[in-house]
């Protein structure tokens, strides 16, 4: 582990801990300047890749769009070793800077990645009711797990507060017993003990679904036109989040939900009010904004060109998409905006330069 990410630690941060083994790492900027700009809006893309297998056709995008990071989707119980020959044969396609591998490793019915080499872990309702020690060794084996199978990144925890009146009515977060409790603190002490055990296992944490889907009924993942009314910018909802960006969280996911007291006309993912203003400057956070799912059906009304320059304009950074047959022309919307507009270029150099720094800090440059 490197001399500054064993202090970090020792601060309770929420830095990864590098690979003992892992050759001095280049300076990001460097690496930016060396890029074409195909190359820079490769890091601005998360590819779904199967769980199962290294599949032909996402090996062969990887290495046509040099795209940055992928998810593993789909539930696989083949175990540890299986999975780490997907990731290293993914890994195999990518250029010299490698991906961010990502999964959603959360516990309980959300928790993609099973079998031999892999723990059970309780859902985040249960893990809620224990002390945040236990929550953090639990979250730090799981983090050893997942990089033991060539995974970096965690899409976790949850911080999203479902109001316990409202548990069995939200569809995306309370149905599943994805939240850690149902009131701001109890979420914020769980949630970033977890994402603190997840660092110092060496795999970076994912604060989602800012601002929250907590208050809502119905699941961005499968229905349209998903709304919250309650959610305010001061919001104590809000409380879990500004605490894991204090603790110096690495990655947070934007929301695909529309909150009207926020900003009534457009869906968070696509608002500079949410991802610029709200959680970037209100709240402070400076590091990776990852998209929920741009192959959701909350937001299938824009075609995959808008949603992804939507995305960038909006202040994020990762856009992630399940779909395949979506990335090439994600690519191609990201490269002609970029080419056509200086602004919407010194948005796509901040963002990937943003990218390539939380590699440099993971080892992967």
């Amino acid at each position: 582990m490197r001399a500054a990410a064993t202090a970090a630690l020792a601060l309770g941060l929420l830095v990864p801990a590098a690979p003992t083994h892992a050759a001095a790492p280049a300076d990001p900027a460097a690496v930016l300047a060396q890029m074409s700009l195909r190359q820079e809006v490769g890091q601005l893309l998360m590819l779904g890749a199967p769980s199962t297998s290294a599949s032909a056709r996402v090996t062969r995008l990887i290495g046509q769009y040099d795209v940055g990071s992928v998810v593993l989707i789909g539930t696989t119980h083949a175990g540890s070793t299986a999975v780490a020959g997907v990731t290293a044969a993914l890994q195999s396609a990518a250029g010299p800077v490698r991906l961010f591998v990502a999964a959603d490793q959360e516990g309980g019915q959300v928790q993609h990645l099973q079998g031999p080499g892999f723990g059970r872990l309780p859902s985040a309702l249960a893990m809620g009711a224990q002390k945040p020690s236990r929550v953090r060794s639990q979250a730090a084996t799981t983090a050893r797990q997942l990089r033991q199978a060539g995974v970096n990144l965690d899409l976790a925890p949850v911080l999203d507060t479902v109001p316990r009146a409202n548990r069995h009515a939200n569809q995306p977060i309370g149905r599943y017993d994805r939240e850690f409790g149902f009131t701001p603190h109890r979420v914020a002490t769980r949630g970033v003990a977890f994402a603190k055990g997840l660092a110092a296992g060496g795999v970076s944490a994912t604060l989602k679904h800012f601002p929250g889907l907590g208050r809502v009924k119905g699941n961005t993942d499968d229905s349209s036109g998903v709304t919250d009314h309650t959610t305010t910018a001061h919001d104590a909802y809000l409380r879990p989040y500004r605490k894991g960006i204090a603790a110096g969280a690495p990655f947070v996911m934007v929301s695909s939900a529309v909150y009207t007291r926020i900003d009534r006309h457009r869906p968070a993912v696509f608002s500079r009010t949410v991802i610029t203003k709200l959680l970037r400057k209100r709240l402070g956070f400076d590091g990776v904004v990852v998209s929920d799912s741009l192959s959701a059906a909350q937001v299938a009304g824009w075609s995959a060109a808008k949603r992804v320059v939507k995305f960038v304009r909006a202040g994020g950074d990762i856009a992630l998409t399940t779909s395949a047959a979506d990335l090439p022309t994600m690519s191609d919307a990201l490269v002609a905006a970029a080419q056509r507009s200086r602004p919407f270029r010194k948005l796509v150099d901040a963002a990937a330069l943003r990218v390539l720094q939380a590699k440099q800090r993971q080892g992967l440059l």
